[in-house]
């Protein structure tokens, strides 16, 4: 299949960034800005190409562990998460999560290493020689965006940001990445750092180009994107990944052809990512939501459909992962769709998501049975809410 890769990196930059604003308080746009400063700096260093467009993947993704690292160390003081020595597993996290992805060139250790300094005070000791350039690229943007990216970029800004460079230059940051920042972003040039223009800047110096991947390498950035999503809450560990698995089993079931299979998968697997600007108070709540909060919490479909939406060439796939609230009768939401709006991808991962949310066991409950579930799925079928069609094939495709 044909992908955006990059585009659907960018997408997970926005999530990820949602989580960070909630949990470490970063600003708005902060990956892709740290994206935008690393590919700048590296022109001024001569790399170019694939290596820029990798470049600028493993920025956007530099905090790809962040949710995973809060979930499974840091439900405790999570203010501190950048400046604890456990910093380091986020990169060991981060890292290990990468090596799924369909880079052009090798990354090795770049997520690994991109929180060491300049004179081995970082979480693993390593001076700026043991470093990868790239990782010490997305130190020094990412260190500056946190410093100085919620205050805003002034004139004022620009000069205490390079005061800062000045003063650290040698400890934090290394001299050849402090030149090389100061170079690529003259004053009027960090101005823009704060205007909306950036992203595209972003984009005109890093064309996003079609990968052609296998099946096996979009399950890879499926479960990628999934993990970070699921993350999120514990209550939902597995629930991204099994409603792919599920889309893919029942898509095959009802001879669909190999592309929509696989891109139900990819469907399957993106279709909760909007739950990412959900907070954990509300999907972690284990008693009924208030009206205030089911309000809330519905507005993630949406979500999910504003974040796939700026990836190129991707609709069909944003519409049927994020139409799975949608009724038949047109009571569903995001958006009120009926029937003569949703096609037989958006009405399945309906019936799939109920399915998958029904029979998979949870922190506060236990999985029904196939038989029980089904007996609820007709019952909305019989409401007008699920296509009576579909519900028989999840019964006939999922029984035993």
């Amino acid at each position: 299949m044909l992908l955006d890769v990059l585009g659907l990196l960018s997408a997970c930059s926005y999530a990820l960034d949602c989580v960070e604003a909630e949990l470490v308080h970063v600003s708005d746009k902060h990956a892709k800005r740290v994206a935008y400063m690393s590919v700048c700096m590296a022109e001024q260093l001569g790399i170019s190409g694939e290596s820029l467009q990798d470049l600028a993947a493993c920025a956007l993704l530099h905090d790809n562990a962040l949710t995973q690292y809060i979930q499974e160390e840091l439900h405790k003081d999570v203010a501190n998460v950048v400046q604890a020595s456990q910093v380091g597993i986020h990169c060991t996290l981060g890292e290990k999560n990468i090596q799924r992805l369909p880079f052009h060139t090798d990354v090795k250790n770049v997520i690994l290493y991109h929180h060491e300094n300049a004179n081995g005070s970082g979480p693993f000791e390593k001076t700026w020689e043991e470093v990868p350039l790239f990782s010490r690229i997305i130190h020094l943007s990412d260190l500056l965006d946190r410093a100085y990216g919620a205050k805003g970029f002034t004139e004022d800004i620009f000069n205490k940001a390079c005061g800062y460079l000045h003063k650290n230059e040698g400890t934090v940051v290394d001299k050849e990445c402090v030149d090389a920042f100061l170079r690529a972003f003259p004053l009027p040039h960090f101005l823009t750092l704060g205007e909306d223009s950036f992203e595209k800047n972003l984009w005109e110096k890093i064309p996003r180009i079609k990968q052609e991947l296998s099946f096996a390498q979009i399950k890879e950035l499926a479960s990628f994107f999934a993990q970070i999503v699921d993350y999120k809450s514990p209550f939902t560990s597995t629930h991204s990944i099994g409603v792919a698995e599920d889309a893919e089993r029942l898509s095959r079931y009802m001879g669909f052809d190999e592309e929509t299979v696989e891109k139900m998968y990819l469907a399957g697997a993106l279709h909760d990512i909007g739950k990412v600007a959900v907070g954990n108070e509300i999907l972690e709540k284990p008693g009924r939501l208030t009206e205030d909060e089911f309000a809330v919490m519905k507005h993630h479909a949406a979500y999910t459909y504003y974040i796939l939406s700026d990836i190129d060439d991707f609709d069909e796939i944003r519409d049927w992962a994020a139409f799975h609230h949608e009724r038949l009768d047109g009571t569903g939401y995001p958006f009120g769709k009926t029937a003569a709006e949703l096609n037989t991808q958006e009405r399945m991962m309906a019936c799939i998501d109920i399915y998958q949310a029904l029979t998979e066991s949870r922190p506060y409950k236990k999985g029904m049975p196939h038989e029980k579930a089904c007996e609820i799925l007709w019952d909305m079928a019989k409401k007008g809410w699920l296509d009576e069609t579909i519900v028989k094939q999840v019964e006939d495709c999922f029984r035993g």
